[in-house]
């Protein structure tokens, strides 16, 4: 959220707002649809549509997260949450993408929700900035949803 420089709240950003919107209608198209498979099916055209609109960098990398995370931890089901890829078990949001370009930030991320069974300790990462994806980068992903998704 943003905020002046003296300190006073100045509302959500547009970018947020878009994400809210977003949101809502992602819930309300859930809401219409039949059975479960066929949910199921249409979250995950969503997901990859949603991947296809995004800037070649951030695509490219969505593309490989989701055939990482698809691959990786099979449990995990593909829906968009807040207009980004996400991947939820029993309904509830695991893991999600979010790209570099609609935040306007450096890097793309990875994030995990709550949800996420990442415990380590007393502290854990909840989100890994994502640069490039590596061999080594994949296999720490799989790792993770795998982990997540237990």
């Amino acid at each position: 959220m943003s905020s002046t420089e003296s300190g006073k709240h100045e509302g959500f950003t547009a970018e947020e707002r878009a994400a809210m919107k977003d949101h809502a209608q992602e819930l309300k198209k859930e809401a219409r649809r039949s059975s479960r498979a066929d949910k199921a099916a249409e979250a995950e055209r969503d997901v990859l549509a949603k991947i296809a609109e995004m800037q070649d960098s951030d695509r490219i990398m969505a593309e490989r997260v989701h055939a990482v995370i698809t691959a990786g931890a099979p449990v995990l089901a593909p829906k968009l949450w807040y207009g980004m890829p996400a991947y939820a078990l029993d309904g509830k949001v695991v893991c999600f993408f979010q790209c570099a370009e609609k935040f306007r930030a450096r890097y793309a991320t990875l994030g995990f929700s709550d949800q996420a069974k990442l415990d380590e300790g007393t502290m854990w990462s909840t989100a890994f900035a994502l640069t490039e994806l590596t061999a080594e980068a994949e296999a720490r992903i799989s790792a993770l949803v795998k982990q997540a998704g237990s």
